[in-house]
């Protein structure tokens, strides 16, 4: 299991109280919190982290080009971080990995090899919050986007267009999707009370518009790495890694190239390598969905989770929902290990897919406060604990209206 560190960062300041700090990163790792107190700030840290521990373990750069002066920071472009450092003297920043250990500290970056565990090859994808804009760019590729995680989305996104064969059944709504490849159009199908109904995906609800990207990436990704899993490819040997690196090293050295063309022709002599966990690192799941498609797409993002032991899934969110649909997952999973009849096996189903459950102790919930202190949220009898800071706003809305009562009471 891989973990992090960090200290005044952004808007991170104190890191996390309990403990030496570390925040462990399960299989399934939630944080929680107001917008701007660093939720996304941490997830993007860990994509960035995670990515360079995948390319010096895959032998795309060695230890000392990370380790040159800023550019550890100009890695951080990637998901536009590099002026967070901006005010502080003492950033530090600790990550430890599968296969290297990295720590950021008085200006310079650190990298130490270690090989105590075997390696995942991850596949990493970081799914922003814009996601919902690309069903309004017919497009979308085209775009000078300014964000890079946003360009490696929409690339993702159109890869898992084409391989949409017929129609596609969602999770929400009893809608199917379907892809028009002369068109380039994507469509949503579907029965309402009255009348079937097509629509394109531009047209439809802004919860389609947020859910389908994700859902179809999320796919598509994971099995991916399922297939790559358990393809029977040998692994590289030493002459074939050597050759893979001085490719690299071509390829980062020829000047005619831009930078986005050096990331591509990296990426397709990274093909030679198969990869072997899915790490899916998701803003806001939840973003314009109503509670019970919130919960539709948790399970999917569970189920497509479970597929692989080395996949991981790493979550931002507003939503009281998740926090309570997550206890459910971790009930069920409790429960389903007891199941000794169909019928019971049916009933536990229809609340929670099987395929969907987590253990608890692969779970992490991380509450991060205004002040950029981080607390983990702990578990009571095994379930985690309805004392957060969501939960915490609902029960202050229901403080707000006692106090109006009581008013109306004077009046």
């Amino acid at each position: 299991m891989s973990r992090i560190r960090i200290r005044n960062f952004g808007p991170i300041k104190e890191g996390l109280l309990e403990g030496d700090g570390w925040i462990d990163l399960k299989k399934v790792t939630v944080f929680i919190g107001n917008q701007g107190s660093g939720k996304s700030t941490v997830a993007k840290l860990i994509s960035t982290l995670t990515w360079i521990e995948k390319a010096l373990t895959r032998g795309d750069y060695d230890r000392r080009y990370f380790e040159r002066k800023n550019k550890f920071k100009s890695q951080l472009k990637y998901h536009r971080l590099e002026n967070y450092f901006s005010g502080y003297e003492d950033t530090f920043i600790e990550y430890e990995g599968y296969s290297y250990h990295i720590i950021y500290e008085n200006g310079n970056l650190h990298v130490e090899h270690i090989d105590n565990q075997p390696y995942p090859l991850p596949q990493i994808m970081y799914v922003p919050a814009e996601r919902n804009f690309i069903a309004n760019v017919k497009k979308a590729k085209a775009l000078n986007l300014t964000s890079d995680s946003l360009v490696e989305f929409v690339s993702e996104y159109n890869s898992a267009l084409t391989e949409i064969k017929g129609t596609m059944a969602l999770p929400i709504s009893n809608a199917d999707l379907e892809y028009n490849k002369t068109n380039d159009t994507v469509y949503i199908k579907g029965k309402d009370k009255s009348n079937s109904y097509k629509i394109k995906l531009s047209e439809a609800s802004s919860g389609f518009q947020s859910l389908i990207p994700l859902y179809l990436v999320s796919l598509y990704l994971s099995n991916s790495v399922k297939r790559q899993s358990e393809a029977s490819k040998e692994t590289m040997t030493n002459e074939q890694r050597e050759r893979f690196r001085k490719n690299i090293q071509f390829i980062m050295g020829n000047m005619d190239l831009t930078d986005e063309q050096k990331r591509i022709a990296i990426s397709e002599e990274a093909k030679k390598f198969n990869k072997t966990a899915f790490v899916n690192i998701v803003e806001e799941p939840e973003q314009n969905l109503f509670p019970t498609s919130q919960h539709k797409m948790l399970n999917s993002l569970l189920e497509f989770n479970n597929v692989t032991e080395g996949n991981k899934l790493i979550m931002t969110t507003h939503s009281p929902y998740l926090i309570n649909y997550l206890t459910l997952a971790v009930t069920a999973h409790q429960l389903k290990q007891r199941v000794k009849t169909e019928e019971t096996k049916r009933k536990l189903e229809s609340i929670v897919p099987l395929l969907s459950t987590i253990d608890v102790a692969d779970l992490g919930i991380y509450e991060l406060g205004d002040n950029g202190e981080i607390r983990k949220l702990h578990t009571i009898d095994g379930l985690p604990s309805d004392e957060n800071y969501l939960n915490e706003m609902l029960g202050e809305t229901n403080e707000l209206f006692a106090q109006l009562l009581e008013i109306q009471q004077v009046l």
